[in-house]
């Protein structure tokens, strides 16, 4: 006796744009993040400087982590490659770059991009929880 047993789900096929919409939102996250590193690269002296404003100790050392963690974390968020551990760190920059460069509340700017890293952290924690998806 032959029988074969069939699995039925209840949930509809996913559309092919739901299914890039996880890789889609890690582009534009990540679109920042390396800009960012980038803009430090094209101009480490004035960044050095910036760091050293805030009170942060070997300024230069600071740079060269940012622009490690904003480039190579931006590619890595795009790829998908360990990403539950690239966007914790991530998340983990935004914070604390929140923290020490943008607490001038009484600036409306710095207000706006205290809150804009608050958000960006919270986007990262998303992708923590959920991963990367289907693509």
């Amino acid at each position: 006796m032959n029988t074969t047993t069939q699995t039925f789900t209840s949930e509809p096929t996913e559309a092919p744009l739901v299914r890039a919409l996880p890789l889609v939102g890690r582009v534009l996250i990540a679109a920042i993040f390396v800009l960012s590193g980038l803009s430090k690269l094209a101009a480490p002296a004035a960044t050095t400087a910036y760091i050293a404003s805030v009170g942060l100790p070997f300024p230069t050392l600071a740079l060269a982590g940012a622009v490690l963690v904003e480039v190579v974390g931006g590619l890595l968020l795009i790829s998908g490659y360990r990403l539950r551990t690239v966007a914790a760190v991530l998340a983990v920059f935004s914070l604390v770059t929140a923290a020490f460069f943008h607490n001038n509340f009484a600036d409306q700017n710095q207000f706006i991009h205290f809150f804009k890293n608050v958000a960006m952290a919270g986007g990262l924690l998303q992708i923590v929880a959920f991963g990367k998806g289907r693509i």
